[in-house]
């Protein structure tokens, strides 16, 4: 399991956890280089400093019968160390098959050495990135930190003197497992509070997904465990899961990838869009960068989510695209207008929708919100005279932030 909480920029260090998920993925590759934050580096090296202390009073208190063969050690160490490079990103974390290698350590190693080899397995795993500084060397602490789950599988391991593995061992290791739970959560929901102000409750919910992972992989590795005890090689028949998992987490990582790539074009179109209506009509243009600031700052008191803010922009940016359609001699038309020519006018958001919707996708999306810009609480807009909260949340916040300067 590994997690690591998203930084936002200041001022406001509350990490957003209604964010889409391909969000939270894009801020936390971002950031892999940087170092820790100031309060981040603080916490996690207390946090590293109380594992390191943790393993050593294990050392102390809890030896161990086992004498495990440095061939073996190595094997385990080595076999974590790949669990690990196998990464499903998932929002503010990754789930990483490592129980496949984890609960054969329980059964195999001094319980009391378990934690310390997997915080090296981890590290292991991770020093081509530090050396290649695609990760920050500082959040090697971060890995560590991280390590507290293997305390409370250890401990549950050591107060049941330390069981052979079988299929009977199964409530021994159930308790096992949901202490790995426990002490990975207080490990890592503490670090998320204090560092980055998510909740404990939020942290659950974001943290889901990664103990399923970890759930629905310990027969597995229980069985593993089974056949290793007789003949520790067979830790290799991991391998091919392993490797199977590492393809399906690849073709997850160039979904994630596209998906970024798609959303930035969509942005970069908006944006493009933006400089048309400008170039077509400069007060339009203007008036649009205006109620882009006063809409996101209206979003941002709100509270609204990442997909909501980015919607809720472009919509701003574009809300008067459709005018690029209405003649110039109406647009710019010094007197007032007809009711003729307002009537032409106010299809402007008709053409608008009509136009994104071309483009399909994330614009296809913020035409239909292009649309509604314009009606009123009371249902006295237009083009299609609905009210109240029939209104889309984003078009009746545009609506409002472009109302003092509309045309």
């Amino acid at each position: 399991m590994s997690t690591e909480p998203v930084r936002l920029p200041a001022p406001s260090p509350v990490i957003d956890t209604n964010q889409d998920s391909d969000a939270l993925i894009e801020e936390r590759r971002a950031r892999a280089a940087a170092p820790l934050e100031r309060r981040d580096s603080r916490v996690t090296s207390v946090s590293a400093l109380a594992f390191l202390a943790a393993c050593a009073a294990l050392q102390l208190a809890l030896p161990g019968e086992r004498h495990p063969s440095v061939a073996l050690l190595a094997l385990l160490i080595a076999g974590y160390a790949i669990a690990s490079k196998v990464e499903f990103e998932v929002g503010i974390g990754s789930a990483i098959p490592t129980q496949l290698v984890f609960v054969p350590m329980l059964f195999l190693l001094p319980p009391a050495m378990v934690p310390l080899c997997v915080a090296i397995g981890l590290l292991l795993g991770n020093a081509a990135t530090y050396l290649k500084r695609q990760e920050h060397p500082e959040r090697a602490l971060v890995v560590v930190a991280s390590s507290w789950n293997a305390v409370g599988g250890a401990l549950v391991i050591a107060l049941a003197r330390e069981p052979d593995a079988s299929w009977s061992v199964w409530p021994i290791l159930l308790a096992a497992v949901l202490a790995q739970f426990a002490f990975d959560f207080l490990g890592s929901a503490a670090r998320a509070w204090v560092a980055f102000g998510i909740t404990p409750k939020a942290h659950v919910r974001l943290m889901a997904w990664v103990y399923g992972v970890d759930l629905a992989l310990t027969p597995i590795a229980l069985l593993t465990a089974i056949v290793a005890e007789e003949q520790p090689l067979a830790l290799i028949v991991v391998l091919p899961l392993l490797a199977l998992l590492a393809f399906l987490a690849q073709e997850r990582r160039h979904r994630i990838d596209h998906a970024l790539e798609l959303g930035h074009a969509y942005r970069g179109t908006a944006f493009l869009l933006g400089d048309v209506i400008e170039a077509d009509d400069e007060y339009t243009g203007n008036h649009s960068r205006e109620v882009v600031s006063l809409t996101l700052a209206v979003a941002d008191r709100l509270g609204l989510s990442t997909r909501q803010r980015r919607s809720a922009e472009l919509t701003a940016l574009l809300h008067d695209v459709g005018k690029i359609r209405i003649p110039a001699e109406i647009i710019n038309k010094p007197a007032a207008l007809t009711a003729e020519e307002r009537a032409v006018i106010n299809t402007h958001t008709i053409e608008g929708e009509r136009m994104l919707e071309r483009v399909g996708g994330l614009l296809g999306e913020v035409g239909r919100l292009v649309r509604s810009c314009h009606e009123r609480w009371d249902g006295q807009g237009y083009p299609d005279g609905i009210a109240g909260e029939n209104i889309p949340l984003v078009a009746r916040i545009v609506c409002c932030c472009a109302t003092p300067t509309t045309r």
